[in-house]
């Protein structure tokens, strides 16, 4: 990927940041403390890598991330709010180091190119 992606990535994690010490009344621990969380959804490839790509995919896509987002702001639920923005961040750094949506052909196939040793 090149420098200028990665920066584009920065710069929307560096967004959500702001997006989270604006609208969330939680202390700042709470957004680093989860921000892995999203990763919990490469279990999905216990059942294969067909399944295990399309929910890895699901949490980790930035239109899925900002829906949340958006119905979290939209009903004032502050704790939706904060799972969109942690989606967002999260996928923002993942890309920034690399790390892109799956192929179901294997977890190493990714839209930004083959992850490790080529």
């Amino acid at each position: 990927m090149t420098k200028l992606l990665k920066l584009e990535e920065l710069f929307m994690f560096l967004l959500a940041l702001l997006m989270f010490n604006q609208q969330c009344s939680l202390s700042l621990w709470w957004f680093f403390g989860c921000l892995l969380l999203p990763d919990i959804s490469m279990i999905g490839y216990l059942a294969g890598p067909k399944a295990g790509a399309y929910v890895y995919n699901f949490f980790h896509h930035k239109a899925v991330a900002i829906a949340v987002y958006f119905a979290g702001t939209y009903f004032s639920s502050e704790i939706v709010t904060f799972i969109g923005i942690i989606l967002f961040a999260h996928s923002c750094m993942d890309r920034l180091f690399g790390y892109g949506l799956k192929f179901i052909t294997d977890f190493k196939d990714t839209h930004l190119g083959r992850i490790g040793k080529g």
